[in-house]
């Protein structure tokens, strides 16, 4: 059986995810400062993206999500395993982004996350995400 602190730290972290899929969904980059620790790693490269800490991943997700006029992700199969102040997850994500200027051209993505997170002082934040391709049309 669940302890209430491992219902609470997985609730915190599911609404972590969720933070970071409305942060760049809603095109506040900024907001990803508080969602990553500061020195985390960020991997988008299976899918033809950046490499690098927050403040060298979000200008390039300013610079290259305004190549779509709109898209979303839906995230799915949330894998979480808490161990104290540390935890690991593997996060399922759909991603149909559409393209400015050709509202009938549809790229959609489905990649696998797969993260580590750290507690601190008192809050989650993703420590590393590493992204996996399941399929790009």
């Amino acid at each position: 059986m669940l302890s209430v602190q491992e219902i609470s730290d997985r609730l915190e972290l599911q609404q972590l995810l969720t933070d970071y899929a409305t942060a760049v969904d809603r095109r506040r980059f900024d907001d990803l400062h508080e969602i990553f620790t500061p020195d985390a790693h960020v991997d988008y490269s299976a899918v033809g993206g950046a490499v690098g800490t927050p403040g060298e991943i979000v200008p390039w997700l300013r610079e290259n999500l305004a190549l779509f006029s709109a898209y979303y992700h839906l995230n799915a199969n949330i894998d979480l395993r808490v161990d104290g102040d540390e935890a690991t997850g593997t996060v399922m994500c759909f991603n149909p982004m559409v393209f400015a200027g050709e509202e009938n051209t549809v790229l959609t993505v489905g990649v696998w996350y797969h993260d580590t997170y750290r507690r601190i002082d008192g809050r989650w934040r993703i420590a590393s995400r590493v992204e996996e391709k399941c399929f790009m049309h």
